[in-house]
């Protein structure tokens, strides 16, 4: 019973991490339910440096090397595989033991699950975990959510394990259970959004502006140096650039095939944004743009049905050097507006369920280890610092002036997508967003008006307090108390 720590679930996620703790000078027990994984994952800590990982063939040895008070992520599949990993272990723990489930994991499940295992007084943690393979060996971005008390057992690995910035580790106490899975579902919204844009800025790039790959990945190599500085801007420069191995003088991005996988949460979050009333267009268009890439057959059909526009460059002239400087403000514009949709579901869940979640704290997380890292997001920690009550990151003096200054370009390049037939629904959404929320008035007084026509659902008056009903044609009837028709509004 020496061990520090337990991992269990031993794919590469959770090999990388299980040799990412032992690299900290941890002893770290691991487990997992093919014996082959627990040998792959000792032999590499051999070959690397013969750090200190004990391997076990079953759940009760996997217990039996822990130290007291036993401690164990689970990295397995999310969804049953992870309440058959807890129903596996937990016999043989005890009062007082914690539970790290590290996947990405629905965090109404996490809820589910804590409450189950607060009945044998087992503390349940769910903490997302961002950084892909590379991060989970070399430091990830981890944002646990359980009792203080687990968190307060397990703080200095993951401190130590996290990837480290400016000011320090890239985890920290996220809040109550829940509150870590919901966080990570979020950054994986943002990042679906994220890749998105950076995909439609590609598009009008090479197909409005007929940039070679090698051009393009010049750019955004040379864009990593700028405001723009982030991970996916940077491995877009690698994959723009990278020569295909099975035809000569070909780049492989060019042959992979264009449909877009998902895991679920990116669904996720968009299901959330709906549940909280809150507007998440820029995220909505990526998960769209997602589905209609699976169709990949309907497009092939629709193509030789349906038409574009068929445009030259003399009738919607585009100048290359000034179409790349718009592409680039509207792309930062663009991504602003991203954090502050994903930041803002987070804002009105952690007000919901009183979890007292600090969203500088979420930008400080986010800006090493994870996928969506970048320059970007020391500016948006500042900002959310500087006023935490603010309601929306786009208010911040120095955001809204950074928005501001770009939104001419913005437009420019949303005209020429349109013109050129190039679909862009993220800088679209994105654009349309920031512009509806800009507006003192918006054309919801009609739209009220046709609900109390057909519903009688009533309306507000600008020049008066109270709520009203008009009978709008003679067959109009009384609704009787108006107030009654107004419960249930959300």
């Amino acid at each position: 019973m020496s061990c520090d720590i337990g991992l269990y679930g031993l794919a590469v996620m959770g090999q990388n991490f299980a040799l990412n703790m032992a690299s900290h000078g941890f002893k770290v027990c691991v487990g997992n339910r093919s014996p082959a994984k627990v040998d792959l994952t000792v032999q590499r800590a051999k070959d690397e440096g013969d750090l200190p990982i004990v391997g076990t063939k079953s759940p009760e040895e996997f217990v039996a090397q822990l130290s007291k008070p036993r401690k164990i992520i689970i990295l397995v599949m999310a969804g049953k595989p992870v309440d058959q990993t807890i129903a596996t272990l937990s016999q043989y723990l005890e009062e007082g033991d914690v539970i790290i489930d590290g996947g990405n994991e629905w965090y109404q499940n996490t809820l589910r699950r804590a409450k189950e295992l607060e009945a044998k007084n087992i503390h349940f943690v769910g903490m997302g975990i961002s950084g892909g393979e590379e991060g989970a060996r070399n430091g990830p971005s981890l944002m646990p959510g359980g009792p203080k008390e687990a968190y307060d057992m397990i703080e200095p690995i993951i401190t130590k394990c996290a990837a480290q910035v400016n000011d320090g580790a890239c985890t920290g106490y996220v809040g109550p259970v829940g509150a870590g899975n919901y966080v990570k579902m979020v950054h994986n919204g943002i990042e679906y959004g994220d890749m998105q844009l950076i995909g439609e800025v590609y598009d009008i790039m090479k197909h409005v502006l007929k940039l070679s790959n090698e051009e393009m990945a010049n750019i955004f190599s040379e864009w990593n140096s700028t405001e723009l500085q982030s991970y996916l801007i940077e491995i877009t420069s690698t994959i723009l650039g990278k020569k295909d191995e099975f035809v000569e003088g070909g780049y492989v991005v060019d042959y992979i095939l264009d449909k877009t996988g998902m895991k679920g949460t990116g669904r996720w979050t968009i299901q959330e944004a709906a549940e909280r009333s809150v507007a998440a267009p820029l995220m909505a268009a990526s998960l769209d743009a997602r589905y209609i890439s699976a169709r990949k057959d309907e497009r092939i059909k629709a193509s030789e049905i349906l038409k574009g526009p068929e445009v030259t460059s003399a009738e919607i002239p585009v100048h290359k050097m000034q179409m790349l400087d718009d592409l680039k403000a509207a792309l930062y514009a663009a991504k602003v507006c991203s954090y502050a949709q994903g930041l803002g579901i987070i804002k009105s869940c952690s007000e919901d369920m009183d979890w007292g979640i600090n969203l500088s704290d979420c930008a400080r997380m986010w800006k090493g280890g994870c996928i969506i890292r970048a320059a970007l997001l020391q500016k948006i920690q500042d900002a959310l610092a500087r006023d935490k009550n603010l309601p929306n990151l786009i208010l911040d003096p120095v955001v809204a002036s950074e928005l501001n200054d770009r939104t001419a370009a913005w437009r420019r390049v949303v005209v020429v997508a349109v013109g050129y037939g190039i679909s862009t629904p993220a800088l679209c959404g994105a654009l349309n967003y920031f512009d509806s929320y800009r507006r003192k008035s918006l054309p919801a007084n009609l739209t009220q008006a046709q609900r109390d026509f057909f519903g009688g659902h009533t309306y507000e008056r600008t020049d008066r307090e109270g709520v009203f009903h008009t009978a709008w044609t003679d067959a109009h009837k009384s609704i009787g108390d108006i107030n009654e028709r107004t419960a249930g509004e959300v």
